[in-house]
């Protein structure tokens, strides 16, 4: 049987070299010369945790801190940590499996090269058995440089170095571009008669009234001859069944499942199930064995009420049922991703739910989200849009076209499916974000989104059919004929998914008369600015003064001065704020009201309108003004128990299209 060893339980430790210095120099002088000598480190996490944690850092929160610490991307950093040698006795195939490797570098083994790694968005294998001591094995992985800049604004058909572009600064959070072991890391010994693959789609059949799977497998080693699958609810077997070898390869289905029928959240329970796979040798005995959980639902896309001829479809059928889709963009919780502990996405995951959110984006410019992300999405009735790492940038929107790029993308879309199909709450793949050109055909500025024969978003789509005929591929947001919503165009058949507005209304007729001839099938984007609760922006101030809260005073402009309010709110009560308590009132009920109206105004219009989703959800860093609805400290805005009220009135739900 396979055995796992999880390299998280070592103790390890982190050196920072001048770049190069760590491979260049003898051993007499390597560790004498270092930077930063080797200090203790928790992985998975980033080099910049354990920097702060050893106290050699000051911490990035702070107004201004982020600046000092920009010198970490410009040294080489090193893990190393001792193989427990009873982990490695029973010898046989051995492999280093990374889940997260951010960004690009080289696996050490006795200081030999056994392998490199280069891009944030795939897992790595090394297979180390033939490079082992008979003892006192010590394992480095070396980080090289990231790249320099892949920003908010810069060009789409350059940037293509695979690693989480928002690290590099947003409008919603500071440069801090991460470092260092940004997943599970683990041994598997094994006698090379093993799973390679076992994975699956859950689906429903709303006919048979039962579930099934559809099967992607893949075996190592000659003596495994079949495999079997048991299907449980907690401890009680369910169903089972045996496949050949042969069969469960080239894509087995297993079909009539005995299960209830998962929902979104406020639409029914979410019933989960573990799928044990075991790997059989010709005698019956068990040689390897995975488990996965799961649940089942059907999914249907249909075209919207009023929808013009030929629109994307844009009304979700859960289970038969046409649902309103409501939630937000996802934002990553904190700017070093490989550090949030569970409980920091289970806070807000259910605080979500409990507001009524059924849906949450995935956008461009992060990462996969974790296992334990989509697991609590699971158990919470949340559906999740996954997009592949390919987003707009500013000045040039348009998805790159460049062969190796292309194969790039397909293969991180590939171990993206992989990794998370399996999972009750995945509901969509999306090829990136706000890719775009001009109406006229120019392939810069914007406000046409790329189409589905874009030669990156036709690749994607065909790879994204082949590792998963089941949940919908989507080969852009926006998409359709245009990217945002544009009065002059409503009731011209122009608006299928679009993003926008982004900074609410500045009296409440100008509101309403946005809204009162919407005619976007969905709303995938929209946001108004509001400012963080006082205690916040005071908390990480670092000393500077937070009065006045204007583009004159840089703790309002970092990193950008989108989101300041100022000159509305002296608009809207002929003065300038007297205070920031003040400020803060009138900003944030501003948020509510035209994040209240904008989200009753597409559900009222639901079957004609699909679903809405805000952009900003929590805060990712402190900035005092933004246009999240959940602050850093993971407390609800006004804006948030606002828009609670609507998201859990339920819809007439006497839908018939």
């Amino acid at each position: 049987m396979k055995k796992l060893y999880d390299l998280s339980s070592l103790q390890w430790t982190l050196g920072g070299y001048a770049p190069y210095s760590w491979l260049g120099l003898d051993e007499k002088n390597r560790e004498p010369s270092a930077e930063v000598r080797p200090i203790p480190a928790v992985v998975p996490g980033s080099v910049q945790q354990s920097l702060l944690e050893n106290g050699i850092i000051k911490d990035w929160l702070f107004f201004k801190n982020s600046l000092e610490i920009e010198w970490i991307e410009n040294r080489s950093w090193v893990y190393s940590a001792q193989l427990p040698d009873e982990w490695l006795r029973e010898g046989g195939e051995i492999i280093l499996r990374c889940l997260g490797l951010d960004y690009s570098g080289w696996i050490y083994l006795n200081r030999q090269e056994i392998g490199t790694f280069k891009g944030s968005h795939l897992t790595y294998d090394f297979s180390i058995g033939d490079h082992l001591k008979e003892s006192g094995n010590e394992l480095a992985i070396v980080f090289d440089l990231p790249p320099r800049w892949l920003g908010q604004f810069g060009y789409s058909t350059k940037m293509t170095e695979w690693k989480a572009r928002y690290n590099y600064t947003w409008d919603w959070v500071v440069r801090l571009v991460q470092i260092g072991i940004s997943d599970s890391i683990y041994l598997s010994v094994s006698d090379g008669n093993r799973f390679e693959e076992a994975s699956f789609v859950s689906d429903y059949d709303l006919k048979k009234g039962a579930g099934l799977l559809r099967l992607y497998g893949k075996i190592e080693g000659e003596k495994g001859k079949s495999v079997r699958l048991s299907l449980l609810d907690g401890e009680n077997l369910m169903a089972q069944k045996e496949f050949d070898r042969e069969k469960y390869e080239n894509g087995a289905i297993w079909e009539n499942l005995p299960v209830e029928l998962w929902w979104t959240n406020l639409e029914g329970g979410q019933p989960l199930y573990d799928v044990c796979f075991e790997l059989l040798g010709e005698d019956g005995a068990v040689l390897d064995a995975e488990q996965k959980t799961t649940g089942f639902k059907n999914v249907e896309w249909r075209q919207c009420k009023g929808a013009p001829q030929g629109a994307d479809p844009w009304l979700c059928a859960i289970n038969g049922r046409p649902v309103f889709l409501q939630g937000v963009n996802f934002q990553p919780i904190r700017a070093n991703y490989a550090d949030v502990p569970y409980g920091e996405y289970e806070k807000r995951i259910k605080l979500y739910a409990e507001l009524g959110v059924n849906m949450f984006r995935i956008n461009a410019c992060g990462y996969l989200e974790y296992e334990c992300f989509y697991e609590l999405c699971d158990r919470y009735g949340i559906m999740v849009w996954q997009e592949y790492p390919l987003t707009a940038s500013g000045i040039e929107n348009w998805a790159p076209e460049d062969d190796e790029s292309i194969e790039s993308l397909k293969k991180i879309a590939a171990s993206f499916i992989k990794r998370r199909r399996h999972h009750a709450s995945l509901c969509i793949w999306c090829a990136g974000n706000e890719l775009q050109g001009t109406f006229d055909g120019q392939k810069t500025a914007g406000g046409k989104p790329c189409q589905a024969d874009h030669p990156m978003l036709k690749a994607l789509g065909i790879v994204t059919a082949e590792y998963d005929s089941v949940h919908r591929y989507l080969y852009n947001s926006p998409s359709g004929p245009s990217v945002g919503g544009i009065p002059e165009w409503y009731g011209k058949g122009m608006h299928y998914d679009v993003h926008g507005p982004y900074n609410g209304f500045a009296t409440k007729e100008e509101l309403e008369n946005y809204w009162r001839g919407d005619d976007s099938l969905f709303r995938s984007e929209c946001c108004c600015p509001g400012n963080n609760p006082d205690d916040i922006t005071h908390h990480y101030s670092n000393g500077h003064p937070i009065w006045p809260a204007d583009r004159s005073n840089p703790l309002w402009c970092k990193p950008w001065s989108w989101w300041i309010n100022d000159a509305e709110f002296a608009a809207a009560n002929g003065r300038p704020a007297e205070n920031l308590a003040e400020f803060t009132k009138w900003s944030q009920e501003r948020q509510a009201i035209n994040l209240g109206y904008a989200a009753k105004s597409c559900k009222d219009r639901f079957p004609g309108c699909g679903g809405f989703l805000l952009w900003g959800s929590h805060d990712t860093w402190p900035q005092p003004a933004n246009t999240t609805i959940i602050d850093f400290w993971a407390r609800p805005k006004p804006a948030a128990l606002a828009l609670g009220e609507i998201w859990r009135k339920p819809v007439e739900n006497n839908v018939t299209i």
